[in-house]
Formats: structure tokens, C-alpha cells, sequence
């Protein structure tokens, strides 16, 4: 059987919140790589800025170590799961402190060649 060649790339420790990360990733999930690219470049998301990073990535993956066409490529996985969390604090009434989760997340793109 031929084997499905798939390239990836990852981006850990960004520093957006997985949540607002997943929605993005959602968005590319399944469409062809330039439209993906194009989706994300025109979208007023500040973590698509990451994902086009990883995008891109994964696109010159699949081109230099796979020899894939790139006209070709589309997005067959999208993904993002949670990092560490960073806690911070902020000082309240009375001596208290209130503490901020900065969230980190794990953003993973996966691009493969249609038949």
C-alpha cells in the first residue's frame, strides 16, 4: 500500500490562550493550503499571525523533505492543545492578591497532497 505523506509543523509555547488559538485553527481545517494562507492573512485575529507561521512551516516541510507539489497541498489536520500555565498575580483589597493564568498553547498543522 502507498502511504499517505504527511508533513507537519509545530509552534509550543505560544503565548496566546488555546481557546482563541482553536478558533483560528478550526477555520483552516480542511481547505487547500493557499486558501488557508489567503483566509488567514485577511482575518483580524491576532493569532493568525501564529498560524500563519506554522502554516508556512509546514508548507516549505512538505515541498523540501517530502518533494510534494505545493500546488497541491491542503490542510489535513488543525490543532491547538494547552501549554503551561503561567500564574501572576495582581494585588486587591486588603492585602489580597488576585491571581492571572497567562494561557500558553501548542499549535500544530498538519498539510498533506490531494489526489
Amino acid at each position: 500500500m502507498d502511504e499517505k505523506k504527511i508533513a507537519r509543523a509545530e509552534h509550543r509555547y505560544a503565548r496566546i490562550s488555546p481557546r482563541k488559538a482553536e478558533l483560528i485553527c478550526k477555520m483552516i481545517r480542511g481547505q487547500k493550503a493557499d486558501y488557508a494562507m489567503a483566509l488567514l492573512e485577511h482575518t483580524p485575529k491576532m493569532g493568525c499571525e501564529l498560524v500563519i507561521k506554522v502554516l508556512k512551516s509546514a508548507m516549505a516541510n512538505a515541498e523540501n523533505n517530502f518533494e510534494m507539489d505545493p500546488e497541491k497541498l491542503y490542510v489535513s489536520k488543525s490543532y491547538c492543545t494547552g501549554g503551561p500555565i503561567l500564574k501572576r498575580g495582581m494585588p486587591r483589597a486588603q492585602g489580597r492578591m488576585y491571581r492571572i493564568n497567562k494561557r500558553t498553547s501548542h499549535i500544530i498543522v498538519e498539510v498533506a497532497e490531494k489526489e
